[in-house]
């Protein structure tokens, strides 16, 4: 699948594909399933099934660039930690009162979507487990790495990044601080972009990944 195009229907197809090489993986521990929403729900969710395994959501938004709200220099997660892109900060010349103004931003989306998604649930621990953070793709790598040193502080036994596409950067990114990462769909280009390695692709709305975690939960994954 290596610098091919459109080679996924969909994040669904995408996500069995995913499912499909974990599955014969050995892992080193009782896996648990941490989809980054919005995109890695319907990976994450396939995951999840095919290894029978709990699903939580692992919330993780971009701080954004104030006039390009596609880019960010930063991320917030789950546990309320920010990781910035200092270089980039400097390069983009940002103030200060900038910089804090997109941290708040960012802060309060991960608040309303846990709010949202989890209803009051408590999510299963990983601590002792293997923690699989799945996302519908790696550009930069720099909100997977945000996931990954988050879960790491929950004492995870060993953390799997998966995706079923990714910049071959992100991925070289990431591989140095997860244990493992999988990746199916390597891309090289300069100018990669995720949705190219779907045929079909949208912006998940927060009404379609309430629909996938009622499956999840009717399958006793959530």
């Amino acid at each position: 699948m290596r610098d091919r195009l459109s080679v996924f229907e969909d994040r669904t197809d995408g996500g069995r594909h995913l499912a499909a090489t974990l599955s014969a993986l050995e892992l080193a521990a009782e896996p648990v399933i941490c989809a980054i929403p919005a995109g890695g729900i319907p990976p994450g969710l396939e995951v999840a099934r095919a290894l029978a395994a709990p699903l939580r959501m692992a919330v993780v938004r971009k701080v954004q660039v104030p006039w390009n709200p596609e880019a960010g220099f930063g991320a917030v997660t789950w546990d309320g930690q920010v990781f910035l892109n200092h270089p980039l900060v400097n390069a983009l010349a940002l103030s200060e009162a900038e910089v804090n103004a997109a941290i708040n931003k960012a802060r309060k989306n991960v608040e309303e979507r846990i709010a949202k998604f989890a209803g009051g649930r408590e999510d299963p621990g990983i601590e002792g487990r293997t923690a699989i953070l799945i996302d519908d793709g790696l550009a930069t790598g720099y909100t997977m790495l945000a996931a990954v040193e988050a879960a790491r502080a929950e004492s995870p036994r060993q953390i799997v990044v998966a995706a079923p596409t990714g910049s071959l950067q992100a991925v070289n990114f990431i591989a140095r601080k997860a244990d493992l990462v999988v990746c199916l769909n390597i891309r090289t280009s300069p100018t990669y972009a995720v949705a190219e390695a779907y045929g079909r692709w949208h912006d998940l709305t927060d009404s379609e990944v309430q629909e996938l975690l009622v499956q999840a939960r009717d399958m006793g994954l959530f």
